[in-house]
């Protein structure tokens, strides 16, 4: 290739398309997915009308739901978690820090239980995000509060909740989870327990996590090229436990009679709440993975407070978590922690008991 063949040859810069090649297909990608999700419905009843099932047995109910909840879950997923990697991109775990850093208790519990729902939260960066927290001069309790509202308060429960049970239960969901962690959060800040932190916690430089520079900037195709990495990354990470969640809903809707559920798991059985809470700390599912179960159990009569308890459960005390947290905080903290949060969940399961019992 001669000389001038090279510096005729169009630049990197040059050859990448056009931005309006990004927003258009990324305009016509959200109406093709408007467009399958509203086919759905009837065609998940066209799949299971053609099974040798009869529609209303048992089986045929569970066939109908698998068929019906994973393409909507997925999709809902997909959509919810595109968006929110792209709202991402402008957030980072140094400019969470700078931003929380100094704020006094109270108003430093609210900002930091409002900033756990959209600031990414990812378990690789779990500990070295507390350490930067505690190093940064962050008080402890507003740190909890940004450490209890991102699992549990995070953007994929509130989305799919709004998709799958509606805005009313999302929205309860959201007023009662970020109270649970702004009253935490300032329970144990009141409470000073920062000499319950692991010894080698303070001796540590915070590393900022795993996440992006705060100093980078982003053109707009590449936040949308990064909320299409973060859909690869989180769809492909959960929809093992997705199949899971929404096979056991499944198996509750079909074969679950709805008078033993309300008799369970109802309103009227006091005992439901604290037994909801006791089986969901064991468990571990994502958000995505727990919401098809709940959404089969209030299809077949378990009250709304024992119900959202078990989620809350599950995202907020899961054993997982307690064994990660168990890097970072001593026996005791942690003790302290799973009763102040699971004596909030359980006044939430008991309040949406009565109001909507």
């Amino acid at each position: 290739m001669s000389a001038s063949d090279l510096a005729e040859a169009p630049s990197p810069a040059e050859r990448r398309p056009s931005p309006f090649l990004w927003y258009g297909g990324t305009a016509a990608a959200l109406a093709l997915w408007f467009l399958v999700y509203r086919g759905l419905k009837p065609a998940a009843e066209l799949v299971t009308g053609l099974l040798p099932v009869a529609r209303e047995s048992r089986l045929g109910e569970a066939i109908a739901f698998f068929l019906y909840d994973t393409p909507k879950v997925l999709m809902l997923l997909s959509l919810i978690v595109f968006a929110m990697g792209v709202v991402h991109s402008f957030f980072s775990a140094e400019k969470t820090r700078a931003f929380l850093s100094g704020r006094r208790e109270g108003a430093g519990n609210v900002m930091a239980a409002g900033l756990g729902i959209l600031t990414p939260f990812c378990s690789c960066s779990a500990i070295p995000l507390f350490i930067g927290f505690v190093q940064a001069g962050i008080p402890l309790g507003v740190t909890f509060s940004f450490l209890i509202a991102a699992p549990m308060v995070n953007e994929v429960a509130l989305g799919l909740l709004f998709g799958l049970v509606g805005w009313q239960v999302a929205l309860l969901y959201l007023a009662f989870g970020l109270g649970i962690a702004i009253a935490s959060g300032w329970l144990i800040g009141r409470l000073g327990m920062e000499f319950w932190l692991q010894d080698w916690v303070r001796e540590l430089n915070a590393t900022g996590g795993c996440c992006r520079p705060a100093e980078t900037r982003l053109t707009g195709p590449e936040r949308i090229r990064e909320g299409i990495a973060s859909m690869k990354e989180i769809v492909g990470r959960v929809w093992l436990w997705i199949l899971a969640g929404i096979a056991v809903g499944a198996g509750i809707h079909g074969y679950v009679p709805a008078e033993l559920m309300a008799r369970v798991m109802g309103a009227e059985a006091w005992w439901s709440v604290p037994a909801a809470i006791g089986l969901g700390i064991p468990m571990y599912s994502s958000a995505a993975g727990i919401i098809p179960v709940v959404e089969a159990l209030l299809d077949k009569g378990a009250a709304l407070g024992t119900t959202l308890a078990f989620m809350m459960s599950v995202l907020a005390l899961s054993l997982p978590e307690i064994v990660i947290l168990k890097k970072v905080l001593k026996g005791r903290l942690i003790a302290l922690f799973v009763a102040i949060v699971g004596t909030g969940i359980l006044a939430v399961g008991f309040l949406f008991n009565i109001l909507f019992g």
